[in-house]
């Protein structure tokens, strides 16, 4: 392996991690319990229950977006929504080790303890006064005159900077800071399609093989989301005998069944980590699924379906790269473009036939707004397949929207970069109306 492919390899994993719940109130949780750890270690708490005394307090500031992600999400285990459960989680059983899977150790007590945190009003949330799309900054009171603060920027897992007393006892520019926190950005890897493309053909099947617990952790929760009556049942409705009339038996519904079914599950509080893509469980669920269904259809071997599962996670995170991680955007614009590339190259396209099938996706569901993550996601993800699985066919027939129509340009990293200033700067504006509306109900 050559210092390129470990550099792309080394994005892979950073980009692509396993997370449980959604990913906005999993990084409040994650901050809380940073704070909570620091309390435990700098005052001697070796047991659970400082964090009941009537002087305990936990305060949450956050950005827009966050908020905007956080409200209507069912948090795991709890049948609760929003940031409020979500900390108080944090505080009582998160250990930040598991990263986004920081309730790992999720119990039937700690859900108990939680919410009697958050029915007591021990819990404050507030918009942070912040430009950053991604920004949590928790602060833990033992009530016993000590408190400490953890913040979290940019990148859900990503601790930045940490407090005792006022004290700053880490920061991210400072020693102690990791390579992963403090390394350079997404955009800064310098990817494009055609490197992304050689990459994913070429690259030895020992060096990938990792990306398939893709397929372990998302093909479980769309089964969970099939069999049980998660949110709105977008999956289980699309799958069923009785709308199968319209619907049909064929592969765009099975994929589209499979995709939404994860959904359901992850959005509506299901106990089982998804495997994600550029910090969403929704969209690592969504660059996934399409290509996951096509292999267990068509009987794709696992190391064909690994290389799929590479480019399509790399195309995702390549276009995510210009628009950051929180945008009015809605992310599974950018997964299902990922998903349509895996689907071209599983058919056996031709990387001008992979450009062409974001070209397609690009001129056709750019605009898709994000109003927060919620159950309602299941039709936004279903949606993304269906369009998906269209680029793909009408590529692979050498069809593509030209350069003369819309935000299309001649050059595939021309367009990406389109669509990146679109999501991040063109629609700042109804991001914040968004915002403003959903808070005001």
């Amino acid at each position: 392996m050559n210092a390129r492919e470990k550099e792309i390899i080394e994005l892979i994993k950073r980009e692509v991690k396993p997370a449980l719940g959604c990913t906005e109130p999993i990084a409040v949780a994650l901050a809380v319990a940073k704070a909570a750890e620091i309390l435990g270690d700098k005052c001697g708490l070796s047991d659970d229950g400082w964090r009941m005394n009537a002087g305990f307090r936990i305060k949450v500031a956050v950005s827009g977006n966050i908020l905007k992600n956080g409200m209507g999400v069912g948090i795991p285990g709890t049948g609760m929504v929003g940031l409020h459960i979500a900390s108080a989680l944090g505080a009582v059983c998160g250990k930040t080790v598991y990263g986004l899977e920081v309730l790992h150790d999720l119990s039937e007590a700690a859900i108990g303890r939680a919410k009697e945190l958050v029915a007591d009003s021990r819990v404050e949330i507030s918009v942070a006064d912040t430009a950053r799309k991604l920004y949590v900054k928790a602060c833990v009171d033992a009530g016993s005159g000590h408190k400490a603060s953890a913040l979290i920027e940019d990148d859900h897992d990503k601790i930045v900077e940490t407090w005792f007393d006022d004290n700053v006892i880490f920061n991210v520019s400072g020693s102690g800071a990791s390579e992963e926190t403090s390394g350079k950005s997404t955009a800064d890897y310098g990817l494009t399609v055609k490197e992304i493309c050689a990459f994913a053909e070429n690259a030895e099947y020992d060096d990938i093989r990792f990306i398939l617990e893709s397929k372990t952790l998302n093909l479980a929760l769309a089964k969970e989301g099939l069999e049980s009556a998660y949110g709105m049942r977008v999956g289980h409705t699309i799958m069923s005998e009785k709308y199968r009339s319209v619907f049909g038996n064929d592969f765009m519904s099975y994929a589209m069944s499979l995709t939404a079914a994860a959904s359901d599950a992850r959005m509506a509080g299901c106990t089982l980590p998804a495997m994600s893509n550029s910090g969403s469980g929704n969209q690592g669920i969504t660059v996934t699924m399409p290509v996951i269904a096509y292999a267990l259809k068509y009987g794709v071997d696992d190391e064909k379906l690994a290389r799929a599962l590479v480019l399509g996670h790399l195309v995702a995170i390549h276009i995510k790269g210009y628009l950051g991680k929180l945008s009015a955007l809605c992310g599974c614009v950018i997964a299902s473009t990922g998903a349509a590339c895996g689907i071209v190259y599983l058919e056996g396209g031709s990387y001008t036939q992979i450009c062409s099938a974001i070209k397609n996706m690009i001129g056709n569901i750019t605009g898709m707004v994000c109003d927060g993550a919620k159950v309602g996601c299941a039709l936004k993800v279903a949606s993304g397949v269906s369009s998906a699985l269209q680029a793909a066919v009408l590529a692979l027939e050498d069809i593509c929207i030209s350069e003369s129509e819309g935000i299309i340009e001649k050059d595939i990293e021309k367009t990406i970069r389109n669509l990146g200033e679109i999501g991040s700067k063109g629609m700042q504006s109804t991001d914040n109306m968004i915002l403003d509306i959903m808070t005001c109900k």
